[in-house]
């Protein structure tokens, strides 16, 4: 047991397993007081539903202090998760972020049900928890926010709702960062890649896309990364956590406002976004300033790389 984060309170949404649970194993350990949330529906890697009660279980076991809650991390029930966390434990200094739900179908073929469930868990479900946080994370002057994002963000085929949202956390996490920066509370976000038990299951659900994802969407990170080990054991959640309860602690209370990205042992921080170039005009753009000069001076080192004019399979559409 450590003491980097000894008094703290948690909450970490989505815990009863996989990475959720790595996070709440690894606060506790190091002294916090953990409320562990999380509904049940995935499937450990033992092939059982993710349990939060259980996993609360093995860290007051392990001497630890914890409690459960499998109240939704969603609009109607964030309020309720972290008033259950200042009930039990007086407080509340850190939230983590990371309850998940998603569906994959084609954009054209994307419901409202679909796009809902994914968009209400991953970006409405995040901001209810920061707001209903909010007013006990600034009674500390050393309060974080962890929000967990995806590098599906960058661009998913078959994920057009989780991809969406998840980017929407970068912006969230970049407004919590700066308006409740003033209060002494920090947050960042990350973008994690691991395996776990339910990997298999959704490489059979997304099997009809696997080749337009291998071809659409490019490897991201520092360049300078070496080549990622991506067995199994490499990618495991509990690589995920070291990072992730760092930032809670304070040595990290310089950082804020910024993404990481994480995929086995390679942590990346990613830039933030910049102007690349710019086109000026007196009076304002025209379309034939765009045509003769400008357009071509703003774009011409671009190229479409999703044409895919090689692959005629992938061009059939099919309703």
């Amino acid at each position: 047991m450590g003491n980097r984060l000894e008094g703290k309170v948690a909450i970490v949404t989505g815990s009863g397993g996989g990475i959720g649970r790595e996070h709440a194993h690894l606060l506790a350990s190091e002294g916090a007081k953990v409320l562990v949330n999380d509904l049940g529906i995935r499937k450990t890697p033992d092939g059982v539903a993710a349990n939060a009660e259980r996993v609360a279980g093995e860290i007051n076991d392990a001497g630890g202090e914890a409690v459960a809650s499998s109240t939704s991390a969603t609009w109607d029930g964030a309020a309720e998760i972290v008033q259950q966390a200042v009930d039990a434990f007086g407080r509340l200094d850190i939230l983590i972020n990371n309850a998940t739900a998603g569906r994959n179908n084609d954009i054209w073929r994307f419901t409202e049900e679909e796009w809902d469930l994914t968009v209400n868990v991953n970006l409405k479900g995040y901001f209810a928890m920061i707001k209903h946080a909010a007013p006990h994370l600034v009674q500390q002057d050393t309060s974080v926010i962890v929000n967990t994002s995806s590098g599906s963000g960058f661009g998913h085929p078959s994920h057009c709702a989780y991809s969406a949202a998840k980017e929407g956390v970068i912006g969230l996490t970049r407004t919590a960062a700066r308006e409740l920066g003033r209060f002494g509370v920090r947050c960042n976000a990350i973008r994690p890649r691991a395996e776990g038990a339910s990997t298999a299951e959704y490489a059979i659900r997304t099997a009809r896309w696997t080749d337009l994802m291998a071809l659409t969407m490019a490897p991201r990170g520092a360049a300078s990364a070496p080549a990622p080990d991506t067995s199994p054991e490499a990618l495991a959640p509990r690589k995920i956590a070291p990072l992730v309860v760092w930032l809670c602690t304070d040595a990290a209370r310089h950082v804020t406002g910024r993404t990481f990205h994480i995929s086995g042992d390679i942590v990346s921080r990613l830039s933030e976004p910049e102007r690349e170039l710019a086109v000026y005009q007196d009076d304002g753009l025209t379309l034939n300033a765009l045509d003769a000069y400008h357009g071509r001076h703003l774009t011409e080192d671009l190229t479409n790389d999703y044409l895919l004019e090689d692959r005629p399979d992938l061009q059939v559409f099919e309703r």
